[in-house]
């Protein structure tokens, strides 16, 4: 017989070897630590602008980065702040080198989400950002998953569930029902409205007065933030639930939302959320914060039966919202819900798999051009940088050869070209107050 006892033992245990594979996967201070990019990724790869361009740019002012030499060779390297500072002074034919952004709007939110465990959520979630910063792009990505892989993978390993999304929506829920409190008490009958009470264990917790800022952490990549997540917040499916009885007004699904709209519109370009494999309480506040719903999928058959249960009981989910909140204020969240565009996008696929190449029609003949055109490929560098908590734009090509490891990110680079194409079009579209 086992008990909670074994089971903590177990842990134990497993903690211990955890802690050995970050050693082996960060810098020795346990600090994730972002590599430098060669000028040929630099100018191939991130401006794409030919070789012998960036030299002569670089060669015509002294006052640019000129990044470093490496003691053995004589190709430059350089860091992700020297390459923005690039991007932000070299032009090209007299065209800037900086990625296009919508004029007066706020940040471009995009869910990544599905049912399916595996179905490489948090891979599309790390690839896009690092590719969105490398595209000189500020990122904050949303870890709604406590399972959270997208914060391991940023280097957060140490974080506390008072700073994660459950803790966004105990601040919420703690200021949304002082809002309701202080407004207007008498209606024209002279009716008082009810006062909503929240127990001091809640009101204790000191969430109420937290900013913005202390949720948000930094990343080893400079223009990446991230609000994080940890084991211990998958406590929110439970205390929300409580939540909502305490305040059955409280519009819960919009917690998110309205933490996002008191940022800055200024303060980042795109936010990424990372959603977990379920329909629960954190995931209904990504969708209803998220611009773009991003569906990623395996090819096999049983993936695909799940990404039709998921839209179908989102759908559900959607509407008993719309149609239980219909008459309370929720802000600047319009129901129903509606978003700007919505994608899905096949993982994993081996093109040479007859299998892959039959769910891949099938995928197209059911979502027509909703589906993305280029899947992301399943390669030993892909497979290389999960083991490691890396992307492949993290793991230097020296490390393997260099035909592997431009064919996964040229895997990448098209899916996130696709997925950039798509929201610089949805987000043109938002609503200057949106």
């Amino acid at each position: 017989m086992y008990s909670h006892e074994d089971l903590a033992r177990l842990q134990a245990q497993s903690l211990k070897m955890q802690g050995w594979i970050r050693r082996q996967t960060f810098s020795p201070d346990n600090e994730k630590s972002l590599r430098r990019f060669s000028s040929w990724e630099v100018a191939e790869l991130i401006f794409r602008i030919n070789q012998s361009t960036f030299r002569g740019k670089l060669a015509a002012d002294p006052n640019l980065p000129l990044g470093e030499v490496e003691e053995d060779g004589r190709q430059r390297w350089f860091s992700l702040d020297e390459i923005n500072e690039l991007r932000r002074r070299i032009r090209i034919n007299k065209k800037s080198l900086m990625p296009p952004r919508p004029e007066g709007k706020r940040a471009f939110r995009a869910a990544i989400a599905n049912f399916k465990g595996g179905a490489g959520k948090s891979t599309v979630a790390l690839h896009f950002a690092h590719a969105a910063a490398l595209d000189g792009y500020r990122v904050l990505v949303v870890d709604f998953d406590p399972q959270a892989t997208l914060s391991h993978s940023m280097g957060l390993t140490d974080v506390g569930e008072d700073h994660t999304v459950w803790g966004i929506m105990a601040r919420d829920l703690e200021r949304e029902t002082d809002r309701m409190n202080a407004a207007t008490r008498g209606a024209e009958s002279g009716t008082a409205l009810p006062q909503r009470k929240l127990p001091a264990s809640i009101r204790d917790m000191g969430l109420g007065t937290l900013r913005p800022a202390d949720f948000i952490k930094p990343t080893a990549w400079a223009t990446i933030d991230i609000v994080p997540s940890c084991a211990n917040a998958a406590f929110v499916e439970f205390a929300s639930a409580q939540y909502r009885h305490l305040n059955p007004e409280w519009t819960f699904f919009g917690a998110v939302s309205r933490f996002l709209d008191s940022l800055a519109d200024d303060a980042y370009d795109l936010i990424l959320f990372d959603c977990p494999p379920a329909i629960g309480y954190q995931s209904m506040n990504a969708v209803f914060a998220a611009d773009m719903l991003y569906i990623p999928s395996g090819p096999g058959y049983w993936e695909y039966d799940s990404t039709t249960s998921f839209i179908g009981q989102l759908a559900e989910a959607l509407g008993d919202l719309s149609h239980g909140f219909e008459n309370f204020p929720t802000g600047k969240i319009a129901l129903p819900k509606c978003f700007a565009d919505i994608r899905f996008l096949m993982t994993r696929y081996e093109p040479s798999n007859e299998l892959h190449q039959a769910m891949l029609a099938a995928f197209r003949q059911v979502f027509g051009d909703r589906m993305a055109e280029h899947p992301i490929e399943l390669t030993r560098a892909v497979e290389q940088s999960g083991r490691f908590l890396s992307s492949i734009y993290e793991i230097d090509y020296r490390e393997m050869t260099r035909g592997t490891w431009r064919r996964a990110r040229a895997s990448f680079d098209q899916a996130y070209e696709e997925f950039k194409t798509h929201a610089v079009a949805a987000w043109a579209k938002l609503e200057d107050q949106a």
